[in-house]
């Protein structure tokens, strides 16, 4: 016999074993009328043979079933007495049979209360054995659990008892989540890849709840998931639970209710939903959501799981772990079992594993969708690239790089280190995971760089030119926009930025750094010393990135030498020589750009840098056309001159002697 039908076998005689039941309390109701009647010995006698006789139907019934009825899970679940769960009983009975109901309204008028057919604690208290009036106080099960509710609109114990819906059907043996908690929930799925070490973890904290089961534990720990793969803790929390046979589901405490009465609610109901159907929590925590969450969290009972960047700071009893991105061979493994087996001979995606894997942080959830749905033929790189895109868009200015090395005119040895630049990004993987360096030492692990020069010699274009060697995308931070003048804040922000960086390792390009370095400062204050604490958590995140991280500043002498240090380079970008600059100017200039006969030598009698240079050439075309001629030499001039303006620094006779 398959689940299937086993399930419909139970169904039918849950219903068998309900109407029974039923059945038993229309026999205690007519019992009650009789009394009330004054009825003679042999109509006692007919009712007491029929009470027996329906008792023995529902015993019958009960053993009819292959598993135990809906009513008596819900009593073992909620510990009720046998009278509560005949109150329980019937509130439903007023709900699904007519005829009940009818009785319970012919006792309320025999009673002289004259209400219509419902369920009430007097009815109750008279009709049903074994009464106690503290059945309905607010701590005892019926009420603390929300099982029934008496209504508002009489006394205590003439007051309407309404069943809860999600009860009412539970006890019909329609098993379907509270329709109230559906918008807040979803059920994890069950990891198809998980990572090594993550693996291990589910392994641990499934061998935890296992020992708090069979210890007979009220409620095991809190299990707090914290770092920065927020879809390795769900898969963490999914496999670890699995392995019991509960779904976790997830809540996101960004959902919670704002007053802390909804917030208790809520708890309960889910505890309740927990009960009656056995499943875990995973409650999500984001960074401005923890002030609601903790209390939530300290008052939720039953398996609950916490994924959060950090770990709450829980009084009640809790277990913490650390689920961390997979390291780069890691993630080149779970690659390789999401793709399946290489060709022998395909030494080309065998490359571009080694390559996202080294450049992207990537949880195995991740790349499991991303290799569902490549081809022989997708780009997995570009594919990775577009993936974590959209998560920065929104908190940076992204740069289409389009500058190659032909248009960065630099000497040579400011060419080279940046070459070196562009190798260490490239072979991390080798030499940090294949060679052991990261073995050795977690830190200083990322590539981070300094730019330094004046404005417009080329600090930006050269993050550009990397940028496009590497097939990444470039972000450009205002740091003089995101520095606070509150305590705390820049952190935040930068953390922000970094956070949502983490997964695709794009080129960073911190602008204006000296808008928060400079000279480190004595501490005289609160402020000395969290702006030093800000620097410090700025370089702590840039050693920590996995791609490419790059401060430029316009002023290298005002940075603490000791924050240069912890940079990996500093690349000085000097003021361009006039051989330089005629080579910008022979650059700048777009080949479809109609021009008359131009001196580039004298042209680069312009004390100006390459972002200066690009500004006047710009100027100059339009004011060609403008006046529809060609680019000529008196147009530059022209342009020359407003652009100095615009510096307020007037142009010398000699920077322009000769163009006209």
């Amino acid at each position: 016999m398959n689940a299937r039908s086993e399930a419909l076998d139970w169904l039918g005689a849950n219903q068998r074993h309900l109407v029974a039941q039923f059945a038993r309390l229309k026999v205690r109701l007519n019992a009650r009328l009789a009394a009330r009647a004054g009825g003679d010995g042999d109509e006692a006698a007919e009712l007491a043979a029929a009470l027996a006789a329906a008792e023995a139907d529902c015993a019958e019934a009960e053993r009819a079933l292959p598993q135990p009825a809906a009513s008596d899970t819900v009593a073992r679940c909620f510990g009720l007495s046998a009278f509560e769960r005949d109150v329980l009983l019937l509130a439903a009975g007023c709900e699904m049979d007519a005829e009940l109901a009818a009785l319970a309204a012919a006792c309320a008028g025999a009673a002289g209360h004259g209400a219509p057919g419902h369920a009430s604690f007097g009815l109750a208290l008279a009709v049903l054995p074994d009464a106690h009036w503290s059945a309905l106080a607010p701590a005892a099960p019926l009420r603390r659990w929300r099982l029934v509710e008496p209504a508002d609109d009489a006394g205590i114990a003439q007051a309407r008892l309404r069943i809860d819906e999600r009860v009412l059907h539970y006890l019909a043996g329609i098993d379907t989540p509270d329709p109230r908690l559906a918008p807040l929930l979803r059920t994890l799925p069950a990891p198809a890849l998980l990572a090594p070490r993550q693996a291990a973890l589910a392994e641990e904290i499934n061998a935890l709840l296992i020992d708090a089961i069979e210890h007979d534990a009220a409620a095991p720990p809190c299990l707090q998931l914290a770092g920065a793969d927020l879809a390795g803790q769900r898969d963490v929390a999914a496999r670890a639970a699995h392995h019991l046979g509960l779904p976790v589901l997830a809540l996101a405490a960004a959902d919670l209710p704002t007053s802390a009465a909804d917030r208790h609610a809520l708890a309960l109901l889910l505890e309740r939903e927990a009960l009656l159907a056995p499943c875990a929590w995973l409650v999500e925590v984001g960074e401005g959501d923890r002030a609601a969450a903790l209390p939530f969290v300290e008052r939720l009972r039953g398996c609950v799981f916490v994924a959060a960047r950090e770990p709450l700071p829980l009084v009640r009893d809790n277990r913490r772990w650390a689920v961390e991105l997979p390291e780069p061979t890691e993630q080149r493994a779970l690659w390789c079992s999401a793709l399946g087996a290489l060709p022998a001979n395909d030494a080309a995606r065998e490359r571009q594993l080694d390559a996202v894997a080294s450049q992207f942080r990537l949880s195995a959830q991740t790349i499991a969708a991303v290799a569902a749905q490549a081809g022989p033929e997708t780009d997995l790189w570009q594919a990775c690239r577009a993936l974590v895109r959209p998560r920065l868009d929104d908190l940076a200015q992204r740069v289409e790089p389009r500058a190659g090395w032909d248009d960065l005119v630099l000497p040579e040895a400011q060419r080279a280190l940046l070459r070196q630049l562009l190798a260490h990004v490239r072979h991390r993987l080798r030499v940090h995971d294949d060679w052991g360096f990261a073995a050795k030492s977690a830190r200083g692990l990322g590539v981070s760089a300094l730019f330094a020069g004046e404005s417009g010699t080329g600090k930006t274009m050269a993050a550009e030119v990397l940028a496009r060697e590497l097939g990444l995308d470039l972000y450009r931070i205002d740091l003089a926009a995101v520095v606070s003048k509150y305590i705390g804040e820049t952190e935040k922000n930068l953390r922000r930025v970094f956070d949502a960086a983490e997964d695709g390792g794009a080129v960073l390009l911190f602008d204006e750094a000296d808008a928060l370095f400079g000279k480190r400062s004595e501490v005289k204050d609160s402020h000395d010393r969290y702006a030093n604490i800000e620097v410090s958590y700025l370089l702590q995140r840039m050693e920590a990135y996995r791609g490419l991280a790059i401060l430029t500043t316009n002023l290298k002498g005002a940075l603490d030498p000791a924050f240069q240090r912890r940079l990996r380079f500093v690349v000085h970008f000097p003021f361009p020589d006039e051989r330089q600059r005629e080579a910008i100017w022979r650059s700048v200039l777009p080949d479809a750009l109609p021009r008359a006969a131009l001196d580039h030598r004298r042209l680069a009698q312009l004390h100006m840098a390459g972002g200066g240079i690009r500004n006047v050439a710009l100027n100059a075309a339009f004011i060609a056309a403008e006046r529809g001629e060609p680019l000529a030499m008196a147009h530059l001039v022209q342009a020359a001159h407003a652009e100095a303006g615009k510096r307020e620094r007037p142009l010398a006779d000699a920077e322009t002697r000769g163009w006209v």
